[in-house]
């Protein structure tokens, strides 16, 4: 499961409008038009990906459950996954 608050740097807690400030800056960065890099076509598609669920209301809602649902079913493999992007985040 792809963490899309991670994805757009924002937290759990955010507003609308701070969701859609982060998309703004992150799709301007990572814009396969502004950015040469390989990588750059996925990460647009990933911020964008998580912009479309973050900036629905049902979306949200459904994500934030499932994603709750997951952190207690499987801690360690959620807890795993944190940290993995969490560490590719500082590192890149």
């Amino acid at each position: 499961m792809k963490d899309y608050y991670f994805v757009l740097g924002v937290a759990q807690s955010a507003s609308l409008a701070d969701i859609k400030k982060a998309f703004r800056v992150k799709a301007a960065e990572f814009h396969p038009d502004r950015n040469s890099s390989e990588l750059a076509p996925a990460k647009f598609h990933a911020v964008k990906e998580a912009y479309d669920v973050l900036s629905d209301e049902a979306a949200r809602t459904a994500y934030d459950e499932n994603r709750r649902r997951n952190l207690l079913e499987s801690p360690i493999e959620t807890a795993t996954e944190v940290w993995q992007n969490y560490i590719s985040g500082v590192i890149q």
